[in-house]
């Protein structure tokens, strides 16, 4: 549950058992005016419609009042003349190969001449069309519309269009996007890939946690030895820099920035410089923590933050070279205001603690003259945290280029999560562009039958507009410096979000639909420009042409085995699914294969009472779902028909046999989870559940429960053989385990 629940818009309390009252036609059109969804189709095909009271409250969040029929009527009218208002879009965004229809706004029989200033400095002159659109009176002024011709042959790139007339000069954001990402060119016929939960995957120098070395050694050695075109690992997006850290990699203050809890301490140059006591001091931490590695105990992540950080302030007062000091000031020029902004947030965090509402009033606003007063006073503190993210990218550079280096095609591929905490750094620096009063979560799916609620704020699209999409670009932009892929998670995002209004059940929120042809054609832009391919993760509630808007764009989609079903609910034979997506047994929101044979799944929702149906009809759903793959497989020739299930044996025979199937898709990108390589069976997250589970804590661990650690990983491939042979797509000569 949300820390949110039951709390109204207002800071008052939303009954939760009000009846239900349907929308009506004047609030249904000013919802679609706002792209708020009055009804919807759920995961089974039925037809959802949504109360009146939800609606109410997404609009507000938006800043549309619509209590009573004259507000409605205000909000109508408002939409109607919005366009008409202002002479430019907020932002254009253009796609190449496509000339698109540019509207300006000027007074009626107004001559205006349209230009784009290129980001390279040139110039282009826009043409009119011959196309008549009648004026309007606004405001009592009577407002015409010309049309200009965006051609699809502009270079591509973030330009500045420019309306002119006699009496006035208009600029506004206008963005050249691809026609569609070429992921052909970067992953050839077929790749396959670890998929690791990095925090989780320890060696035996981690400080108690995974850290960006055993990134890239696993990266490197998978590359090397077994051919793997790319590792895919959880989100490193920043935490609170002071305890309590949150665990969950999804719910992070920023999605711009990283964790410093994942760098090597020490892998920094100046660590050597460090006085002999100090670096005595150091090692004796990192001896402590590295106990902790040999242990099946949950990982403790503000333990292992709090050594490391003590001895990254020590290493942060030496002096640098002039080449490294030079580094790192291009850097800070390079990440600009946002990074300034994201790390006056630490040390605001450090000084008063994890909860904004606890801060003084005055620092609410990172453009406030107090927050500049703040930063000035507290320079070296702010400087700290910019170089802590520093070191960051400096490490992720080095495992992709040691991921590259190893013959990966691809290399490290990061995670996206959907969003970020509502009292962090982001929450706070962009609160322009965030929605309030509103969470994003999902409606009753696969995952969790009673709907999710992550507490997390989305952008308000007319204001992440009028900002030209800059958080977004930035965001995408530090994100895919260092990285040779991005899985996004819930890539629904980039459509439409289910937004929860504060107070209410997951189940009572609605769908809000966000400027998907901007949003799609910006992470183009962004991706290519860094040559990464892009996976979106389009599970659960997904209307159809969401797909084929992501395949148009060459954004590869998500397929999980388990959830691969016919119309008639029967398995779909692995030959019929879909290509141009990365696709695997089981993924981090469910146990590892072996675990869900062993109906882990349906153990831990039983536990926490989140099924909606008793555990006996979901246990013998989960058989059924087993003698039906076990009957594919077996008639494959995958799996021999004597394997006996309740042993350990046939088990790990059927995980084996799982990934066959899963070779014989046509999937692009075949994904093992690290965890199946080992047969481990503990979930690392329940969807659904804060406390409840000890989500994003669970170390790596054998079939038996023992510790698993990266060296006896690296050192033992033959432990993996079995799995990697079934779903390697081709045989490296230079191979010397000859997979």
């Amino acid at each position: 549950m949300s820390e949110f629940d039951g709390e109204s818009l207002d800071g008052g309390t939303i009954v939760g058992d009000e009846p239900f009252i349907e929308v009506g036609e004047s609030l249904a059109q000013l919802a679609r005016a706002h792209g708020v969804a009055t009804d919807y189709w759920d995961q089974s095909g039925r037809l959802e419609r949504v109360s009146a009271r939800t609606v109410r409250a997404v609009l507000k969040a938006l800043g549309v009042e619509s209590e009573t029929e004259p507000q409605i009527a205000a909000g109508l009218e408002q939409v109607r003349l919005r366009d008409w208002r202002r002479t430019l879009p907020p932002t254009f965004i253009g796609r190449q190969g496509q000339d698109r229809r540019l509207p300006v706004h000027v007074p009626h029989g107004t001559k205006v001449v349209v230009r784009v200033e290129l980001e390279d400095g040139s110039r282009r002159q826009l043409d009119q069309m011959d196309y008549w659109v009648d004026p309007v009176l606004v405001d009592g002024v009577l407002i015409g519309e010309a049309s200009f011709t965006v051609p699809g042959d502009l270079d591509l790139g973030w330009h500045t269009v420019i309306a002119q007339t006699a009496e006035s000069l208009v600029s506004s954001t206008l963005v050249m996007t691809p026609s569609r990402l070429d992921p052909e060119r970067i992953i050839g016929e077929r790749q396959w890939g670890f998929m690791a939960q990095l925090y989780a995957t320890r060696s035996r120098r981690s400080w108690g946690i995974g850290d960006l070395r055993d990134c890239a050694d696993l990266a490197s050695w998978s590359g090397r030895r077994l051919g793997a075109g790319f590792l895919l690992i959880n989100p490193l997006h920043a935490a609170a820099p002071s305890a309590p850290m949150a665990p969950s990699p999804y719910l992070p203050v920023t999605r711009r920035f990283a964790n410093p809890l994942y760098l090597r301490v020490q892998d920094i140059p100046e660590f050597v410089s460090l006085p002999a006591a100090t670096r005595e001091r150091a090692e004796e931490l990192a001896s402590t923590l590295q106990q902790m590695n040999l242990t099946d105990a949950l990982l403790d992540r503000d333990t292992c933050w709090g050594a490391k950080r003590a001895v990254l302030e020590s290493i942060a007062t030496l002096p640098m070279s002039p080449d490294r000091a030079e580094q790192f000031r291009d850097y800070c020029l390079h990440e600009g205001i946002g990074l300034v902004d994201f790390a006056t947030w630490c040390v605001m965090s450090d000084m008063f603690g994890n909860d904004p509402t606890a801060w003084p009033a005055e620092l609410s606003h990172p453009r406030s003259p107090a927050v500049e007063a703040f930063r000035a006073a507290n320079a070296a503190a702010v400087d700290f945290h910019r170089w802590m993210q520093w070191q960051i990218q400096t490490q992720l550079g080095r495992a992709q280029r040691a991921a590259r280096e190893a013959g990966m095609a691809i290399g490290i591929m990061h995670d996206l999560a959907v969003g970020v905490h509502p009292a962090g750094s982001d929450a706070w620096a962009l609160q322009d562009v965030l929605a309030r009063g509103v969470s994003v979560g999902a409606p009753p799916d696969m995952y969790n039958q009673m709907g999710q609620d992550w507490s997390q704020p989305p952008w308000q699209p007319d204001a992440l507009a009028e900002a030209g999409f800059l958080p977004y670009r930035d965001m995408l932009r530090t994100v895919l410096r260092n990285a040779g892929g991005m899985r996004i998670d819930h890539v629904l995002g980039l459509f439409r979000l289910w937004w929860v209004p504060r107070g209410l059940p997951a189940s009572e929120g609605t769908f809000v639909r966000l400027d998907h042809d901007a949003m799609l054609g910006i992470l183009c832009l962004e991706a290519q420009r860094a040559g990464a391919v892009i996976v979106g993760e389009d599970l659960g509630t997904v209307e159809p042409w969401v797909q084929e808007a992501l395949a148009d764009r060459g954004i590869l989609g998500t397929s999980i085995l388990w959830f691969e079903r016919q119309d008639s609910g029967a398995v779909k034979p692995p030959s019929s699914w879909r290509r141009e997506v990365l696709a695997s047994v089981t993924v981090h929101d469910l146990p590892p294969t072996a675990g869900y044979l062993r109906d882990e799944h349906v153990r831990i929702r039983a536990e926490l009472g989140l099924l909606a149906r008793p555990v006996e009809v979901e246990r013998a759903d989960a058989a059924r779902e087993r003698r039906e793959w076990a009957g594919l497989l077996v008639s494959e020739g995958w799996l021999d028909s004597s394997a006996d299930l309740a042993t350990d044996e046939g088990l790990a025979a059927m995980v084996v046999a799982l990934h066959r199937a899963l070779a014989a898709s046509p999937a692009r990108l075949l994904g093992i989870s690290l965890p199946d390589a080992f047969g481990d069976r503990r979930a690392q997250n329940q969807p659904g559940t804060d406390q409840e589970y000890p989500n994003w804590r669970v170390p790596m661990t054998d079939s038996s429960g023992r510790p698993v650690l990266l060296d006896d990983f690296l050192a033992a491939p033959e432990r993996v053989e079995h799995l990697v042979a079934t779903v390697r797509p081709m045989v490296k000569r230079d191979n010397p385990l000859g997979l």
